[in-house]
């Protein structure tokens, strides 16, 4: 058996890339490992974060829910990753933001993610930001937040229900009064962490599951961009 020697040194230091370095000791010869930054800290570093969204919107039309799907869907967040990006999109986080904008309104009855894969002909779309330099522009992506799915060649379908929710809980037309208020939630998040990949060709896209009326939102989705 032959005895392997590590050393280490101990304190923080500045290295370059491509350097190569001993470990990093702590005052007690203990090994550190830890997230020195927060946690994405790295990869956004490295310009490879990106995200779309959109401010207050009315999204009371049938276009932005499951009952619309076709050419003319509008998600609520989305994003569209083309067949020649070279890039896997894994889903960071996304968060949703509903208000009533007026005493007689209409829940979204919750919220599902539609997907749709096989898709190179989608001729809308936004430049994502980049989440580093705040520029759009260096995704390989499109943004599909409040935009038409003009082009798209394989219909989206509702693969799973979103955490995401917000607006009237009421899901049938309600008029509030100042002593019966529909029960409303503001904003939420859902974190996604890689459990969710856009393939080349993919399309994921956040809809209402019912016609809100008088409701407006605000979105945001957020991923990272990793060569095939």
């Amino acid at each position: 058996m032959t005895d392997v020697t590590v050393q280490g040194q101990a304190g923080p230091r500045s290295v370059s890339d491509g350097s190569i370095e001993e470990v990093r000791l702590g005052r007690t010869a203990e090994l550190i490992v830890q997230e020195l930054h927060a946690r994405y800290f790295e990869t956004n570093f490295r310009g490879a974060v990106f995200s779309d969204g959109m401010g207050l919107t009315s999204i009371s039309n049938a276009t932005y829910t499951v009952g619309g799907i076709g050419a003319t869907t509008t998600p609520v967040a989305g994003v569209w990753n083309p067949t020649t990006s070279g890039v896997n999109l894994v889903i960071i986080e996304a968060t949703l933001g509903l208000v009533l904008t007026a005493l007689a309104a209409t829940g979204p009855g919750g919220f599902s993610w539609a997907l749709s894969t096989g898709n190179g002909a989608i001729s809308t779309g936004s430049t994502p930001l980049n989440r580093r330099t705040f520029v759009n522009a260096g995704s390989a992506a499109k943004g599909m937040t409040n935009v038409a799915l003009t082009g798209i060649t394989n219909a989206i379908s509702v693969k799973f229900g979103s955490s995401l929710g917000g607006g009237s809980a009421e899901n049938v037309a309600f008029t509030a009064t100042a002593v019966a208020m529909q029960t409303a939630q503001v904003s939420s998040k859902e974190l996604f962490d890689g459990t969710l990949i856009v393939p080349p060709g993919g399309v994921l896209a956040l809809l209402a599951n019912t016609t809100p009326v008088a409701h407006s939102a605000v979105s945001a989705i957020v991923w990272e961009e990793v060569p095939l």
